[in-house]
């Protein structure tokens, strides 16, 4: 059995739970799981946070506010804001490593809509999400990605709907990787706003009249 460590910060707890989490729904989950993560006894826990509940609930408010921090890691490791946007996808399809993970992290979310705190925390995190997708959309259109009359709030809620969409849909299915599923639907929803360039050649008739008006 490893050592029990005396003093780890509330962040690590915090991490250690997200872990336990991935192994365990809601309704087997205890704090003894999450003290074998961080390496602390449950006493410990019931010290510094009382229940269970109250440990959850400290972590849903972590993740209320990592909006800007997650997309500020994505733009850090992609240039171009589409594929920033495509990474935030394959980043939403951890949810579903694999179907029991994935009806883990709906339990979990069940509790996210029905329990007032824990709404407002998730209602948070989908303002923030929002307002960074809406940011790449309005950034793609001055990059030349997408159209001038694309209407960015408009689309953006599009997007956070047919990715959320996307996942319970992979979830009934479960035809290949979910992250290639979520993808697949992405790039269906940005395809008619995308800016294309055109590269059509002159047709036989145009190269003909070219050719006789460079003789001339």
């Amino acid at each position: 059995m490893s050592p029990r460590r005396r003093r780890v910060s509330d962040d690590e707890v915090l991490d250690a739970a997200v872990r336990a989490m991935t192994e365990h729904g809601p309704h087997e989950l205890t704090l003894a799981h999450i003290g074998a993560e961080a390496g602390v006894t449950a006493g410990l826990l019931v010290q510094r946070f009382g229940c269970k509940r109250e440990l959850l609930l400290a972590l849903s408010k972590r993740f209320a506010s990592s909006a800007p921090t997650v997309f500020q890691q994505l733009r850090a490791a992609h240039r171009e804001p589409l594929a920033i946007l495509r990474a935030y996808a394959t980043c939403m399809a951890d949810l579903a490593a694999n179907p029991d993970a994935l009806s883990r992290n709906l339990a979990y979310l069940q509790i996210d809509l029905t329990d007032e705190p824990f709404r407002a925390n998730l209602l948070r995190n989908a303002r923030a999400t929002r307002r960074e997708i809406e940011s790449l959309l309005r950034s793609a259109i001055h990059t030349g990605e997408l159209r001038k009359d694309v209407d960015p709030r408009r689309l953006a809620r599009t997007i956070e709907t047919v990715i959320g969409g996307s996942l319970m849909s992979w979830a009934c299915y479960r035809e290949g990787l979910a992250a290639a599923w979520i993808r697949q639907d992405l790039d269906a929803v940005l395809q008619p706003f995308l800016f294309r360039r055109s590269h059509s050649k002159p047709s036989k008739s145009g190269r003909r009249r070219a050719h006789l008006q460079s003789d001339n």
